[in-house]
């Protein structure tokens, strides 16, 4: 299993999401070659706004490895971190971020996204978090299509 592998897994439970209703987001959090959490956002089912698919699947991943400190796992995620996504990846003490679309690709599919990069919260905030942008871009940025294409779609 490899990088693509694993961003086809959280793509795949973005799609599962869309089909729920629930906005265009996944990720998949993987330690040592295995997958530890895989989940979508569900916002609008928990009527949270903090259930992003990142913070989602950090929260499972502590709970299966009980532990806070996600160090040496990988987050892939179909979508750039918001802000608050990328400071609990950061917090978790997570590895390695590899994300499809950015955040300019969210706002243009109508989603209140703030523009700070990840790359500039890294450098901001000193954050050893490695990160991989672009990956897997264009079914990335279908999933966004899809949403819109979607009769289950809510918008902000």
């Amino acid at each position: 299993m490899n990088d693509t592998y694993f961003m086809e897994q959280a793509i795949k439970k973005t799609s599962d999401g869309i089909k729920k209703g629930q906005t265009p987001f996944g990720a998949c959090i993987v330690k040592n070659g295995k997958i530890i959490s895989c989940v979508h956002n569900i916002v609008w089912r928990s009527t949270d706004i903090t259930a992003h698919a990142e913070i989602n699947a950090i929260r499972e991943a502590c709970k299966k490895l009980k532990t806070i400190d996600l160090s040496g796992c990988v987050i892939y995620s179909t979508c750039e971190p918001c802000p608050m996504c990328f400071s609990a990846c950061h917090w978790a003490k997570i590895s390695k971020v590899i994300y499809g679309a950015g955040i300019n690709d969210a706002k243009k599919a109508g989603f209140n996204e703030l523009s700070i990069s990840n790359t500039q919260m890294k450098k901001l905030g000193k954050s050893p978090l490695k990160i991989v942008s672009g990956f897997m871009l264009n079914e990335s940025k279908q999933l966004f299509n899809d949403w819109l294409k979607s009769k289950n779609k809510r918008v902000y």
